[in-house]
């Protein structure tokens, strides 16, 4: 492509007029994934900064750079004032805009995000469409699957993506947007339809100076929402009324809006819920209809995802009774309440409830249909927000009748740290076992008839980070693993 369509893009920067008569055939980030003819842009990360990998990048093949500041080499640079700004912008030029050609539709906020995206997926399916997926557990186009790295993948890839959406003929991508991404703008350029908000608690504290902030990141998907891209395609920002953030969301958006709730009167309600031990049972009241739903999801939290889903479904057209049938069927994402049976007399459940917020829900929904003792497995993560450990350690002793504390990806700091953190203004008997596979086992051989056991933190992940390397670790295999074992021992 030439360089200057490419620069079209970028509203300032600073080249030689020469640059504009280049051609490059493609677009990197990492000196070592450089190619010949390339473009590199110059990314500063936590890690490490691109700016010091120009030398290898040029050595690989690198046409051109694009750096905010000057850098000695061989090729043309570019001088921008972002360069992740400019990268999100030179991606989707380079691909082409191929958001412009899917409907897309992004969810936002600290609970529910893949569950939502899941249930679309779904939804759309049985309306008889192509999907795509980009969220925490992987990439979906079509039937084909990616593994991914962060919750929004970087801009290039990001592109890359939607670039191989458009091939594969998609016709809805369903996207979770996680705070960092707004954030860092990996998603300008992203021709959104549809944008849903699910609640904010605290989260990410490490990365965000404050609640505020996180906030304002969140926001930044409905305020961008219809800003500059197709003028031909009408806008929806799809809220929770029942969150107090709610006021700001609304006002963040100019584009239509739909609401969704159980507590406040909303655009979309669920009427006449019932939580029970087999899923939820709700009248779903929209402006196009109402209908009964009786889903296996359980969980006042569920009922929340099923009405952001329907909210989303509805104003893409899809009908009231495709909604039901799939919302009936749905099995859930995996890590996600997920039950471990192995005809065990008590319940195992595994979730990734790693926030107070999402813990306390989860541990209260169990407590409405459990008949015996509530236990819980639960730790932190270690370098990440360390202001969370002392509520998430509250909630578990103010909401289960049996707390095992233990570790969740350490990463590099020393557990004993997180376990001070969590504990320090504890009243009350609980458990700290480091070892997460021995924590499962004692909660498991504990448990007796009615208890149910929740292994909460991790959900879908199959590793434990421990001293910065990640080692296999999957809490529903450790489960299962127990439970069998328990089976086979002779009584």
């Amino acid at each position: 492509m030439k360089m200057k369509k490419l620069l079209e893009t970028l509203p300032y920067y600073q080249a030689s007029s020469s640059i504009a008569k280049l051609s490059v055939t493609g677009i990197s980030m990492d000196s070592r994934a450089t190619q010949l003819g390339d473009l590199f842009v110059c990314i500063r990360g936590i890690e490490a900064d691109g700016h010091r990998f120009v030398p290898q990048a040029v050595q690989m093949g690198a046409k051109a750079v694009v750096a905010e500041e000057p850098v000695k080499c061989d090729v043309p640079v570019i001088l921008v004032n972002d360069t992740t700004r400019a990268l999100a912008m030179l991606s989707s030029t380079f691909y082409g805009f191929p958001t412009e050609d899917l409907h897309l539709i992004g969810v936002t906020g600290t609970n529910g995000k893949t569950t939502i995206t899941y249930l679309l997926d779904e939804i759309f399916q049985n309306h008889r469409q192509t999907t795509g997926v980009i969220g925490t557990i992987q990439v979906k186009i079509g039937e084909e699957t990616f593994p991914v790295k962060n919750t929004t993948p970087d801009a290039l890839s990001l592109q890359r993506y939607f670039y191989k959406m458009r091939k594969a003929k998609v016709d809805t991508a369903v996207m979770e947007v996680s705070s960092h991404a707004l954030d860092q703008g990996r998603v300008y350029g992203c021709d959104f339809d549809i944008a849903i908000f699910t609640n904010l608690t605290q989260d990410h504290l490490d990365y965000h100076s404050n609640f505020d902030d996180y906030l304002r990141a969140k926001s930044l998907l409905f305020a961008q929402l219809g800003n500059g891209y197709n003028r031909g395609r009408d806008k929806f920002a799809i809220i929770n009324i029942d969150s107090p953030s709610a006021p700001r969301f609304i006002r963040s958006t100019s584009q239509r809006l739909l609401t969704y709730g159980v507590e406040k009167r909303a655009d979309i309600m669920a009427e006449d819920y019932r939580l029970t031990e087999k899923g939820t049972v709700f009248t779903l009241c929209t402006p196009v209809g109402e209908v009964d739903i009786e889903s296996p999801l359980m969980g006042l939290f569920n009922i929340y995802n099923m009405l952001a889903a329907a909210g989303a479904a509805i104003t893409s057209g899809v009908p009231l009774e495709t909604i039901r049938s799939s919302f009936e069927q749905s099995t859930g994402v995996r890590g996600r309440f997920e039950s471990v049976r192995e005809g065990q007399p008590f319940g195992v459940v595994v979730d990734y409830a790693h926030t107070p917020d999402s813990l306390e829900n989860v541990l209260k929904t169990i407590r409405e249909f459990c008949e015996g003792k509530v236990r819980v497995v639960v730790g932190c993560g270690g370098d990440r927000d360390r202001s969370k450990r002392p509520l998430m350690a509250q909630v578990a002793m103010n909401e289960a009748d049996e707390v095992i504390f233990t570790t969740d990806n350490p990463r590099t700091e020393e557990p004993r740290q997180i376990f001070k953190d969590m504990t320090n203004h504890l009243k009350g008997s609980y458990e700290v076992i480091e070892d997460r596979k021995k924590a499962i086992g004692e909660a498991i051989h504990q448990a007796r008839p009615g208890d149910i056991v929740l292994i909460a933190g991790k959900g879908h992940e199959t590793y434990q980070e421990i001293d910065g390397i990640r080692h296999h670790f999957d809490d529903c295999e450790v489960a299962r693993e127990i439970l069998t074992s328990m089976k086979e021992r002779p009584s």
